[in-house]
């Protein structure tokens, strides 16, 4: 261990020691800190895919029609992007514990309501008030990581942070397929929901004994009109891309967007005014003339697009080319999960080797990994073996695992403590945002190839369009490392 932070505060080994016994208790306690923080984040990531897995049984036991469903997967979406960089400020005001509790509070029994609910109206209410509490959770996890860590301490827990997420991601199927089938004490889909109950009462109990406080300097209020702004432009972005392509582009989509594109320049320039009057913005537009946050932002952007999209197509292709079951279609998912925690976990040891995180190794592996994913397919197509698909995969998660966690710990670097948080928010606001976009336009590729290519013919389409995405995230990261 080489340094702890607590409330702004930074105390070496040798200050440690000469402290009094119940403060340098603080080094011994604060490798708590991440598994209950981490434990919110598997779960507000896992809801996030789990639910596909448990629409059919929905539909059937609540006789939900198909606008229903589409709601019960955008109420979550929608809710927990838009009031993500809200969040994220509150946790710099108030408190990033007690912003952390709250949203962990209101997840949890979102969750108990989740899987008590008797019709779908209840089931879409209780999804979106999900995706409210883990707005004001999630935030909280980098800003925490980010301001109790430091140096080598810090690289170990955002390496913990990207194995987190990309097991919540790549098992969700996994995960929910096995509850679903296992059918424990005779739940059935709503054990989806109702599994987050223990982890969310145990993280709740543990998180002031666990957690220190931290928060930006004392004497700013939150920009209520700035909220107001983001929270209606990210709204107005979303949900025609969540929504359009199923509807076929209505007019009210365009509408949309035209409504978002003003609201972002209102918030820009309300922003901007609030800044040059003293007073205290939602995001200091400082941050985005940090060339380094710029860059890692977009990084952001194009990875959790492609990794969102890639997951995706590869489950319509295994479910509905290959006519695989959800369990069975997960457990080819294992094989990426497998590959990503095994070089997240190593991903340390290789920046220490090669003098600086591995992105751009992991980036191309990635693509390789796609384009080789991609030949796979258009060999097999839907009958021959999915062995053919491991390889791919293994290549593929590598290298996700290699770029996920480091790209949040660089991105954030260096940023100073008082906007850690709406940093924070701001980056987890880009890969929600990142994953309804790239669903959209993979999505896209992927349908507008279906009708001559088959499903084979649309995942290889679909695929070499990740692949290129892949690469381009080669070319940002790099520059991201350049400068």
């Amino acid at each position: 261990m080489t340094a702890l932070r607590v409330e702004s505060t930074t105390l070496s080994d040798i200050e440690i020691a000469a402290l009094p016994a119940q403060h340098a208790a603080l080094a011994v306690r604060h490798w708590l800190v991440l598994p209950v923080i981490l434990a919110g984040t598997f779960m507000v990531t896992l809801d996030f895919f789990i639910v596909n897995v448990a629409i059919p049984s929905i539909q059937r036991d609540l006789h939900a029609d198909s606008a229903a469903i589409e709601w019960l997967v955008a109420g979550y979406g929608l809710a927990y992007a838009a009031l993500l960089i809200t969040g994220g400020r509150l946790g710099d005001l108030y408190g990033r514990r007690r912003s952390f509790g709250a949203g962990l509070a209101v997840f949890t029994l979102a969750s108990a309501a989740c899987g008590l609910a008797p019709g779908a109206a209840w089931l879409i209410g209780a999804r979106v008030a999900q995706g409210v509490g883990a707005a004001l959770l999630a935030p909280q996890v980098l800003a925490i990581i980010g301001t109790i860590y430091v140096g080598a301490d810090r690289a170990r827990a955002f390496a913990a942070y990207g194995v987190v997420l990309g097991i919540a991601s790549a098992c969700g199927q996994v995960i929910g397929g096995l509850l679903i089938q296992l059918n424990l004490l005779g739940l059935g889909w709503r054990g989806c929901f109702l599994v987050n109950l223990p982890v969310g009462i145990a993280a709740l109990l543990l998180a002031p004994i666990a957690v220190p406080e931290s928060r930006a300097p004392s004497g700013s209020r939150l920009d209520v009109g700035g909220a107001a702004l983001v929270t209606l432009a990210i709204a107005s972005l979303l949900l025609p891309l969540i929504e359009g392509r199923a509807r076929g582009w209505p007019a009210w989509t365009w509408v949309c967007f035209a409504i978002a594109m003003a609201l972002i320049a209102a918030c820009v320039a309300q922003q901007r005014r609030r800044s040059a009057r003293g007073l205290s913005p939602l995001v200091d537009p400082s941050l985005f003339q940090d060339r380094g946050f710029a860059t890692g932002l977009l990084a952001a952007l194009t990875l959790f697009g492609g990794v969102a999209s890639s997951f995706f197509v590869l489950a319509l292709y295994l479910q509905q080319g290959r006519g695989l079951a959800p369990l069975p279609s997960g457990l080819v998912f294992s094989t990426l999960a497998l590959a990503f925690t095994v070089t997240s976990l190593s991903a340390g040891r290789i920046a220490r080797r090669l003098g600086r995180p591995p992105l751009v190794p992991g980036a191309l592996g990635m693509a390789i990994g796609l384009g080789a994913l991609a030949l796979a397919v258009e060999r097999i197509g839907v009958r021959g073996s999915v062995a053919w698909l491991l390889v791919p995969l293994l290549i593929d998660g590598g290298g996700m695992g290699l770029v996920m966690a480091p790209l949040a710990a660089t991105v954030l670097a260096g940023l100073p403590g008082r906007h850690a948080g709406a940093a924070a928010g701001v980056l987890v606001t880009a890969q929600q945002f990142a994953n309804a976009l790239g669903v959209a336009l993979v999505g896209l590729v992927y349908f507008g190839a279906l009708p001559q290519g088959g499903q084979a013919g649309a995942f290889v389409a679909g695929v070499a369009c990740l692949a290129a995405l892949a690469l381009a995230l080669a070319a940002l990261v790099w520059r991201l490392q350049r400068g």
